[in-house]
């Protein structure tokens, strides 16, 4: 764990609490990287799924997912400062986030996620009124290859429709 001293050592504005990612969230980890093409693409899944499991991303976490995608721990906080999903609180019971990344975007996302925000009466930004699906955008999930991607909880959902989200949506409790 080194790599987490020499990160807080530097005095990054990073949560100076340690933690260790899990066996198991590492095996969900590598288990995710097998479906990517190159190992770099599963980072921001990773970085989801970690932020799931412990409501933050700190140093520590960093460093090792810096380790797990032989990258430095600047480039990963680097990805954690581009996402918006990744510092805000949670607020509604369902986080939902479509990419509206390059490659997304030029398949659809912006009028993918307006679409879906009126049929789902949730506007972009906002939480539903029962508190149960908050709706946002997110700029790059890293899996560009099967845009459009949409993004609930700890599922990535790729190559989704309107009718797939609204089904998906409606699964959730």
């Amino acid at each position: 764990m080194r790599a987490a001293i020499t990160v807080l050592e530097a005095g990054y504005p990073w949560h100076t609490c340690s933690m260790e990612i899990s066996e198991k969230l590492r095996r969900e980890i590598a288990a995710q990287n097998a479906t990517f093409p190159r190992l770099r693409s599963g980072l921001m899944p990773a970085l989801h799924r970690v932020y799931q499991a412990c409501g933050e991303i700190n140093a520590g976490a960093v460093a090792e997912l810096a380790e797990i995608f032989e990258m430095t721990p600047d480039e990963v906080r680097s990805v954690v400062e581009l996402s918006n999903a990744l510092d805000s609180p949670r607020r509604g019971r369902h986080q939902v986030k479509v990419c509206v990344g390059g490659t997304c975007l030029r398949d659809g996302a912006r009028e993918f996620l307006g679409a879906l925000s009126c049929r789902i009466g949730v506007p972009v930004g906002e939480i539903s009124e029962d508190g149960r699906i908050e709706l946002g955008e997110e700029v790059c999930f890293g899996a560009c290859a099967a845009a459009p991607l949409m993004w609930v909880g700890d599922d990535m959902h790729d190559d989704v429709g309107l009718d797939d989200a609204e089904r998906i949506l409606a699964a959730l409790e």
